[in-house]
C-alpha cells in the first residue's frame, strides 16, 4: 500500500509528477487540483500508470479528525479537502505530504508523520487560542468577537 498521502499543496509543488512512488489523495483534494496541467493530461497519466490513486477515508475517520481539528483550533483554517487528506493519512498510517501549516499542526497533534515540500516544515506544534484583543475574552470556533465585533486573534499554545 502507498506510504504517502498528498494534499493540494503537494500537487501545486509538483511532487506527484516528479515521484516514481505510489501516492494517494482523496476525491475532494483531486477535485480541488483537477485543473493542474489539464492540457497536458498529467493527472490522467499519474492515474493510468498507477502512480496516483484516489481513495476516500471512512466517515468515522473524517469525523474523528474534524473533532480533533476543533480541539487544536485549526478547524477555521481547514477545508473539507484538507480534513479528508489528514483522515486518509491517519487511516492508512501514511506520511502526509504538505506545506500547509494548519494541516501540519493538526497532523502532528495526531502523531502523524508529515513530509514538508518546499519549507523546513513547522517547528512548533500546539493548540490555537482565539481571543478578542478588545474584550480580552477567549472564544472557540468563531472568527469575530460576539461582544464587540472585533476579528479574533490567534496564539499558538505550544505543547
Amino acid at each position: 500500500m502507498a506510504s504517502r498521502v498528498y494534499d493540494a499543496s503537494a500537487f501545486y509543488a509538483g511532487v506527484p509528477f516528479a515521484s516514481p512512488e505510489l501516492g494517494l489523495t482523496t476525491t475532494l483534494v483531486f477535485e480541488e487540483i483537477r485543473h493542474i496541467k489539464k492540457s497536458h493530461g498529467a493527472l490522467e497519466i499519474l492515474l493510468d500508470t498507477n502512480r496516483l490513486q484516489v481513495q476516500d477515508p471512512d466517515p468515522a475517520s473524517v469525523e474523528f479528525v474534524s473533532n480533533e481539528a476543533k480541539k487544536t483550533g485549526d478547524v477555521q483554517k481547514l477545508s473539507k479537502a484538507d480534513i479528508s487528506a489528514v483522515a486518509l493519512a491517519r487511516q492508512l498510517k501514511a506520511t502526509l505530504v504538505t506545506d500547509d501549516f494548519a494541516i501540519s499542526n493538526l497532523a502532528k497533534n495526531l502523531r502523524l508523520q508529515v513530509q514538508p515540500i518546499m519549507t523546513k516544515g513547522i517547528r512548533d506544534v500546539g493548540k490555537w487560542r482565539h481571543y478578542c484583543s478588545g474584550c480580552r475574552i477567549e472564544f472557540s470556533g468563531l472568527e469575530f468577537c460576539p461582544n464587540c465585533g472585533n476579528k479574533l486573534n490567534r496564539k499558538l499554545l505550544k505543547r
